[in-house]
């Protein structure tokens, strides 16, 4: 046997351990990665606030305090808001059940000519085995909603921490990257970190303005069919459906379905057709448009950069992929050397020949 055999197996060996090692520790880390990402696009939005406090003598320490606590002041404002009153409509809707329960048993007795009533129907399912299931079902549930809320606040508090900490320490912590690395590579760094801020900042302002058409939007046919709270409503269906990917947009329109079906189950309807004409105006015409120009990238690529982050990485992938393709574009765009397509004689002809 060769004396260099033992040593290669025992390297491969070793290769194939630290391997897999290495597998299983990154498939243990990914949420906290995940979440770490997050922090940093969280950290690059807030970066143009923050370098502008601290260049006008302001700690920037301080300055990323209080641009964290206007952000955290704003959320739960809107949160009490949305809470208080969706807690009113609840009350409202519990209390006229019995009426919407009336009118729908004796639409039914008209029309199928049936001799149903409120209190047998109450009665039977009251008595019901799907009923009792459901409530032992529910009471055992409560833990494992107590523990999804429960870890969905720590993962919004590392989440934070972690931001804070980046925006915080951000010229540190570039220069903490360039220190390990030649002059020419500092001046790459440098510049990817300052398209990084400046594509994130683009997105998210076409995010904002999206989200104060739709509010606009929605607040007149709010208005037009009569249904309360129209202003909050559609700040929630603004904000909802362009910060929350995926579910966002169903999350944003079932709210106001909700309150207009106390006014009339019909404005319910009206709610939803026009929450789905909207929506495909936004996807196709709207978002397209609005994030080329802000972020600078082409329409179709920023939809399918949305497709492939939701792939990859689910709704956190399809919030930050449009900045961070934009980012890599704009980075690559000065490495790439474009040259003058020359004229086809042929299709110069063509051309000449379809506009005349």
């Amino acid at each position: 046997m060769p004396r260099w055999l033992p040593r290669a197996v025992i390297l491969v060996l070793a290769l194939y351990a630290c391997f897999q090692l290495a597998s299983w520790a990154f498939h243990q880390l990914v949420a906290l990665l995940l979440n770490i990402l997050i922090a940093f696009f969280l950290a690059l939005a807030v970066e143009p606030a923050v370098s502008r406090m601290s260049a006008r003598g302001m700690r920037r320490g301080i300055a990323t305090f209080l641009v964290f606590l206007g952000v955290l002041v704003l959320g739960l404002g809107f949160v009490a808001l949305m809470g208080s009153m969706l807690a009113g409509q609840i009350v409202d809707m519990v209390d006229r059940f019995p009426q919407y329960l009336d009118s729908l048993i004796g639409s039914i007795n008209k029309t199928f000519r049936t001799d149903l009533s409120r209190l047998a129907i109450q009665d039977s399912l009251l008595h019901s085995d799907w009923l009792q299931k459901y409530v032992q079902n529910s009471a055992t549930g409560v833990l494992d909603v107590s523990a999804t809320v429960l870890g969905g606040l720590f993962k919004l508090l590392t989440i934070g921490l972690f931001s804070f900490y980046f925006a915080a320490d951000g010229p540190r912590l570039r220069r903490a990257l360039c220190s390990v690395l030649p002059p020419a590579r500092q001046a790459e760094v440098l510049r990817a970190w300052e398209i990084a801020v400046a594509k994130t900042g683009g997105y998210l302002y076409s995010r904002g303005l999206m989200a104060l058409i739709s509010a606009v939007a929605h607040y007149v046919v709010l208005v037009v069919l009569g249904v309360p709270y129209a202003p909050a409503l559609a700040l929630w269906v603004g904000l909802v459906s362009q910060f929350i990917p995926t579910i966002g947009t169903y999350l944003a329109g079932a709210l106001p379905m909700l309150i207009a079906f106390t006014v009339n189950p019909w404005y319910a309807v009206y709610v939803l057709v026009f929450v789905v004409i909207y929506q495909q105006f936004e996807n196709y015409m709207l978002q397209p448009k609005l994030t080329s120009r802000t972020v600078d990238i082409h329409p179709a690529v920023a939809f399918g950069s949305v497709i492939a982050g939701t792939a990859l990485l689910g709704a956190i992938g399809a919030l930050i992929a449009i900045p961070a393709v934009a980012t890599l574009q704009s980075f690559l765009g000065a490495y790439i050397k474009r040259y003058e397509v020359a004229d086809d004689p042929g299709v110069w002809r063509r051309e000449r020949s379809t506009t005349s």
